[in-house]
């Protein structure tokens, strides 16, 4: 069962627009660090749709070679076909990842019925070698899945989880009631990782794990050592950098924020453009009255 704090890492990319493997292995090193439970290679905040096919797959596998073999490396796979998800899903798991995130198709979102993608997430699961989480994130997909389909989808005995970025916390609760045991709810951002753990999340796959590891990861610690006090407050510390990093500046913003905590965050690919002057004071304000850097 996975569980735990993971990061859904960005993907380093140097000035000319090449994959930056040399400083993705610092940030890897860095990462192992902490108290991570795993990584997600090919998220959103990975930019995975500005990666070729093969970029990906290459990611994957570097990924998996360089972070310690005893935390999990999840790869995201989600395609726009069932074909294309497989493939990817096989490549993954030849490289050792253990588990597979696969977003919902949506490019023809007014197919994608619930029997549409029950049918995609089935024969997905049918065909992989590796566990499949699911991943809801209908702020980027314009597609909700609802927790009903969940619970469908939680029957095959290789769907074992999903990552839940939609941020309704009666939706996750509901999942989490209605799901088998063994089936990893994982909050999909810092903003509601506390609520979704109370009702008995696994864990958070949370941008904001990028910078704030170790805080999150108190988070989940202080419950389990039923210190509800410690674990709101930590709660509370972490809203305002996950706000920052996600809505607030999104990728742009993330890769700023790891510059200045000592990651290498670079610039983003095209046509995203690097966090303007003006907004990196403002995010440096933030991190700044969250205890993440000294004040001027």
């Amino acid at each position: 069962m996975l569980e735990g704090i993971f990061a859904p890492i960005p993907t380093p990319f140097s000035e000319q627009g090449e994959i930056d493997y040399s400083r993705l292995e610092e940030n890897l090193h860095k990462w192992a660090g902490t108290m991570l439970s795993g990584i997600v290679v090919l998220g959103s905040n990975g930019e995975f749709v500005y990666l070729s096919e093969r970029e990906k797959v290459e990611l994957v596998a570097f990924c998996r070679r360089n972070f310690p073999g005893d935390r999990a490396v999840v790869a995201g796979t989600g395609c726009e076909t069932t074909r294309a998800t497989v493939e990817l899903t096989a490549r993954s798991a030849e490289s050792g990842c253990e588990a597979a995130l696969v977003l919902t198709p949506h490019y023809f979102k007014g197919a994608m019925k619930p029997d549409v993608l029950k049918r995609f997430f089935f024969d997905v699961a049918d065909a992989a070698e590796i566990p499949i989480m699911l991943y809801n994130m209908p702020g980027n997909t314009g597609l909700n899945m609802s927790s009903s389909l969940v619970t469908e989808l939680s029957e095959h005995p290789n769907i074992v989880g999903i990552k839940d970025s939609g941020g309704n916390i009666v939706q996750i609760s509901e999942i989490i009631a209605n799901t088998p045991d063994d089936f990893s709810v994982f909050a999909g951002s810092g903003s509601f990782l506390l609520p979704a753990l109370v009702m008995g999340a696994a864990g958070g796959t949370l941008a904001v794990a990028n910078i704030m590891a170790d805080q999150c990861a108190a988070v989940q610690s202080s419950l389990a050592a039923g210190d509800l006090e410690t674990a709101v407050a930590r709660q509370r510390n972490i809203l305002a950098p996950n706000a920052a990093v996600t809505g607030g500046f999104g990728i742009p913003g993330l890769k700023a924020a790891m510059d200045m905590l000592g990651y290498f965050g670079g610039p983003p690919r095209k046509p995203l453009l690097p966090l303007p002057e003006e907004d990196k004071a403002r995010l440096r304000d933030v991190l700044i009255a969250a205890g993440l850097l000294p004040s001027a």
